[in-house]
Parts: structure tokens; C-alpha cells; sequence
């Protein structure tokens, strides 16, 4: 059974830092790719980053170019978005997906079949 676990979230002041970690367990992380996503309140959910099976291409939303990035250890299954000069903005639950294949191609949420359960960021002074 496919299974994937968000920590890391919480309360931070704008123009801080966080570090998500997704851990994934019932699958081999080397045939999958992964992506971040989130969801404010009233809001849809929407794609932050994704990372490629081996982790050798990346995409990130352009609100978050040059403040986040992705990266994964498959011998860890583990899977991190560093997110830096954080913004009131970001403030959402932050979800890792997996979908099969190598590559992200457009991320769409719906390409994503399995789901963690989230963990809230909270950017606020």
C-alpha cells in the first residue's frame, strides 16, 4: 500500500524558513515522481514544485522560483522542499503526491494518485 507522510510545517515569520519532508513507504521510490502541492483556505489546489523519478529535473511554480526547491534521496525515500523568504502568502496546507513515471511534465494535480495527508505552513507575524 502506497503511503506518503508530510512533517515540517508550522508557524513562521515572513522572510523565514521551513523544511517539508515527504517519506514515502509501499512503493520504490526510484519509479516515481513526486510533487508538492497546496491549498489555502477557499482556494484550490495548486502545483509547487515537482521533482523527476531520479532526480534529475525539477519544476517549480514561477510564485515560488528562487524561494523554494525540491530534492529527494530514493535510497531514503524521502523527499524535501526547502522553502526559504517565506511569504504571508504561502500560508496553506502543503501535500506531497507520487505519481508512476520519470518525468513531470505539466504536474497536473490529477496525474497524482496517491496523497499524503498534509501538513500546515503558517507564515505570519
Amino acid at each position: 500500500q502506497l503511503q506518503l507522510v508530510e512533517s515540517g510545517g508550522g508557524l513562521v515569520q515572513p522572510g523565514g524558513s521551513l523544511r517539508l519532508s515527504c517519506v514515502v513507504s509501499g512503493f520504490t521510490l526510484d519509479y516515481y515522481v513526486i510533487g508538492w502541492f497546496r491549498q489555502a483556505p477557499g482556494k484550490e489546489r495548486e502545483g509547487v514544485s515537482c521533482i523527476s523519478s531520479s532526480g534529475g529535473s525539477t519544476k517549480a511554480a514561477d510564485s515560488v522560483k528562487g524561494r523554494f526547491t525540491i530534492s529527494r534521496d530514493n535510497a531514503r525515500n524521502t523527499v524535501w522542499l526547502q522553502m526559504n523568504s517565506l511569504k504571508p502568502e504561502d500560508t496553506a496546507v502543503y501535500y506531497c503526491a507520487a505519481k508512476r513515471g520519470y518525468y513531470c511534465a505539466d504536474y497536473r494535480r490529477s496525474d497524482f494518485g496517491s496523497w499524503g495527508q498534509g501538513t500546515q505552513v503558517t507564515v505570519s507575524s
